[in-house]
This record gives C-alpha cells, structure tokens and sequence, in this order.
C-alpha cells in the first residue's frame, strides 16, 4: 500500500508573533527557509522514499516544499485542497485568544466568513480517498498547515474532539501515515 508523509510548513513571521495565520498568506522568516532546508537534508540522510511533494498554494508551504524539492530533486505540484482553513474574522488574531477557543468547539462554525471545520475535512478527506485510490505503492509528501495535520491524522486515526483540538505538528516536522 501507499503511504503519506505530512508536515508543516516553516516557520512564519506569525507563528513567531502568535496570530492566526489561517487562510491568510504570510511568508517565512528566515528561520523557516532554514528549518525547510534542513527538512529536506533530514529526507535524503534518512533515506527517505518520497516519490511526489503535494503542497498548498499558500507561499509559506509552497517555498516550504520547493527547499525540500531542490535539496531532494523529488517532483512537486501544488495541490489546492491543502490550503489552510479560512478562520474568517480570527485571522491575524491572537492563536490561543478565549472567543477563538470557544468557536473552533463548533465544527460547522463558520467564523463569520470562513470555513467550517467539516468542509475542510471534506476536501482533505477527498484528496487522501484521491491518493489512496492513486498510489498503489507511491509514496507522497504534503506540505500544508497545522490545521491540515489534525484532518489527516484524523482520516488514518480515531481521535475523540479534545484530542483533535489538541493535535498538531511543530514547523517542519515529519509524521508518516500508511493507506
């Protein structure tokens, strides 16, 4: 069977001041260019197979996963359905802030604007039907988001609410999963 590997972007100047990124395009610091490096000399130390990067179109991911791609010299495309999700009015807002807290309990809340919860897993869940059904034994690469990192280790996991609430990946970390 195939198998995924997922991780998170580099480093962002949000992530450093603690805001939401969401949908919202914010580049790396040069922290995170560095950490994208980095992850693509731990891939061929390591030996890892990787036969395709998918990534989200946003440029935190997409120069995220372009550093592994020339480091490596594994093939990349983007793919649109890793895009973050849309927190509406949280964007740029403080990442633990008590209303943002309370709203994310309610999957089908659209934060005035943004998307819900369930239609994110919808197109996440989707694209892992779409690369489970592909893959046979070909091994890919995302490079998305925090938010994306709970959906997909909640399509090969069962995780009760709080456990979903509560997971995610730190930048440039890898997890792998097997179809």
């Amino acid at each position: 069977m195939g198998q995924v590997y997922f991780t998170r972007h580099g480093q962002t100047f949000w992530n450093v001041e603690n805001k939401i990124c969401g949908a919202t395009d914010i580049g790396l610091t040069e922290l995170g260019h560095k950490q994208a490096e980095e992850l693509g000399q731990k891939i061929l130390k390591e030996g890892i197979k990787i036969d395709e990067i998918l990534y989200s179109p946003l440029s935190r991911a997409a120069d995220t996963a372009k550093h592994i791609g020339k480091v490596t010299g594994i093939p990349m495309r983007e793919e649109i359905r890793l895009k973050e999700q849309n927190f509406g009015k949280y964007e740029s807002t403080p990442r633990h802030g008590e209303e943002f807290e309370e709203a994310k309990k309610s999957f089908i809340n659209h934060f005035d604007g943004g998307e819900s919860m369930f239609e994110m897993a919808q197109r996440i869940y989707n694209l892992l039907d779409d690369l489970k059904k592909e893959s046979g034994e070909k091994t890919y690469l995302l490079v998305a988001h925090n938010g994306i990192s709970r959906v997909v280790n909640s399509y090969f996991h069962d995780m009760t609410n709080e456990e979903y609430a509560a997971f995610g990946i730190k930048n440039c970390e890898i997890l792998k999963y097997e179809f």
